[in-house]
């Protein structure tokens, strides 16, 4: 008798399926081989069922992918001691960036939901309480929402994707040949990159460096 992953039977499966045992394979699926590998068909395969029995568990491959977001916010976790609302709002972003890089399908899997699930309303609830409790008005506190935008949730959306490393010749060879044309793109590329050639730069250290721009601007607004 062939035995699954996780030791039980086919037939075991098939009568312990859950809606939040379909979210936890979709999820682990889309981490190990990339969203783009979310279909019910091998969604079924992972399970070790017919496509047609995910549909008692979920109503659509979009539902599917609302679902899986919703599930990898649950996991931040919501407790938030900073000294101040400030601190609590940095430690909590810092902690939805965590689960984030853990999942890196799930920015824009989040981004395109159709409708916020109840993960992301206890999320929003959260940062919305922390604001409210630190002297933040409603108004201040929807103008805070806005201006933190997805960054919130722990991802931004860059102007460039530069997640790609050239090899250090290319690298060289970009920049001079680049140099005349674009002096002020390559001046900018060649400082915040390490070892003086052309690379990716450090996205922990620039979404922290906005985010603490973003509170204390804030901070200003708020009068604190």
């Amino acid at each position: 008798m062939k035995i699954s992953a996780l030791g039980k039977t086919g037939a075991e499966r098939r009568t312990q399926l859950t809606r939040e045992r379909v979210m936890a394979a979709a999820i682990e699926l889309a981490d190990r081989d990339g969203i783009e590998s979310i279909s019910m068909r091998k969604l079924a395969q992972e399970l070790g069922v017919e496509a047609m029995s995910l549909y008692t568990h979920v109503r659509s491959k979009n539902d599917l992918l609302d679902g899986m977001a919703d599930a990898v916010i649950s996991q931040i976790p919501m407790s938030a001691d900073g000294a101040g609302w400030k601190a609590s709002l940095r430690q909590l972003v810092l902690a939805a960036r965590s689960v984030m890089l853990r999942h890196p399908w799930a920015p824009r899997t989040v981004e395109t939901q159709t409708a916020p699930g109840p993960a992301v309303l206890r999320y929003a609830n959260a940062v919305i309480g922390i604001l409210r409790e630190g002297g933040f008005s409603i108004a201040q506190a929807h103008h805070a929402l806005h201006i933190l935008g997805s960054r919130v949730l722990g991802f931004t959306q860059d102007l460039f994707d530069d997640s790609g490393d050239l090899e250090p010749e290319a690298a060289a060879g970009l920049a001079r040949e680049l140099g005349a044309s674009h002096p002020y793109a390559v001046e900018m590329a060649l400082a915040v990159t390490h070892g003086g050639a052309l690379g990716r730069c450090d996205d922990d250290a620039e979404f922290e460096f906005a985010l603490d721009f973003i509170l204390d601007g804030l901070a200003r607004i708020q009068g604190s």
